[in-house]
């Protein structure tokens, strides 16, 4: 263990439902990368000692203290105004942790790692959902700007297929999803689930919706398979998702704009399909559906290095994209 070796960076991807922390040498190599707990008070009463812990955790793995540390970059989801700095700032405040930070919107992050700051869209739909756009100019703009949100996190997907099953919509292509929707509660009948929803199915807030995004792979897994409620209910995300995408996409001044879908929904099977179908039609440009080139804690990571002032060589990247690339998977 050299704790005297060359500088190093901190990326910090606190998007969804785990803070995700990268630490790499200034030349690209990957040191350290720890998982904890939320890194937005929305979503964990406890996010603030969540990041703590895991940026301590991460440079006790690596190896380093916090005095070589060159630069870092948090993406923190919940951050949307100045406001919000008041309870994102204090997350990176760890002794001897002086060096030049910057924080983001998670959103942000995610477009430097899966468009490697090239112009794009990126669409984000896990835990929560935004979409994210770098026009050619540099221009950021959100949907959320528009006063736009495309209701496809997770737990808006379960909610709506509960919902749905309620109220008496389903059909037979959709017993198994009804199985799995009762089995996921723990009743018997729908009309025990309707009682269960007269309590709000979890008291707490927070807990309710972690509860409910746990169900969404049951959902696109049922869309998958032919369940003609969980399509409806999917592709009505996805139908928000372009709205979404075309509106930004209209910012761009080029022909062709770049799309990269993340997070477990967007990556989910049958999102990807009729993603694929829907943008292949676009009204204002022609997309260009790519994979992300890395994990959005692997873009917190190159954005600290470019912040040090690191020239981001391909050797660099290569280094960088070698554990990135195996998360992305």
């Amino acid at each position: 263990m050299n704790r005297n070796s060359g500088g190093i960076v901190i990326g910090i991807d606190g998007g969804g439902s785990h803070t995700r922390v990268m630490v790499v040498e200034t030349n690209g190599q990957v040191l350290a990368y720890v998982e904890k707990g939320a890194s937005s008070i929305h979503k964990d009463l406890q996010a603030q000692r969540n990041v703590r812990e895991a940026v301590a955790e991460a440079l006790r793995q690596a190896g380093r203290d916090a005095g070589s540390v060159r630069a870092l970059t948090a993406g923190i989801a919940g951050l949307d105004s100045e406001s919000d700095l008041e309870w994102v700032l204090p997350m990176t405040e760890l002794e001897g942790l002086n060096c030049p930070k910057e924080h983001v919107n998670d959103a942000v992050v995610a477009h430097s790692g899966a468009l490697l700051a090239e112009p794009g869209i990126v669409v984000i739909s896990g835990t929560g959902s935004i979409i994210y756009a770098v026009t050619e100019e540099g221009r950021r703009i959100r949907n959320y700007d528009l006063h736009h949100y495309a209701a496809s996190a997770a737990r808006f997907l379960a909610y709506d297929a509960t919902y749905e099953l309620l109220a008496g919509n389903a059909g037979d292509s959709d017993r198994e999803l009804a199985e799995d929707i009762l089995r996921f509660w723990e009743r018997p009948s729908v009309a025990q689930l309707a009682e269960l929803a007269l309590q709000g199915f979890v008291a707490d807030r927070r807990e309710r919706n972690r509860k409910f995004a746990l169900l969404a792979p049951a959902v696109t897994r049922a869309a998958l398979q032919g369940s003609r409620l969980a399509r409806q209910v999917c592709d009505r995300a996805i139908h928000q998702i372009s709205v979404g995408v075309e509106m930004l996409a209209s910012y761009f001044s080029g022909p062709e704009v770049t799309v990269s879908f993340i997070g477990s929904v967007g990556r989910s099977e049958y999102f990807r399909q009729r993603l694929e179908t829907v943008m292949a039609g676009g009204n204002n440009k022609v997309y260009r559906l790519v994979s992300p080139a890395f994990t959005p804690v692997a873009g917190a990571a190159l954005m600290a290095l470019k912040r040090s002032g690191t020239p981001v060589s391909s050797e660099v990247l290569d280094r960088l994209g070698r554990h990135s690339h195996s998360r992305n998977g």
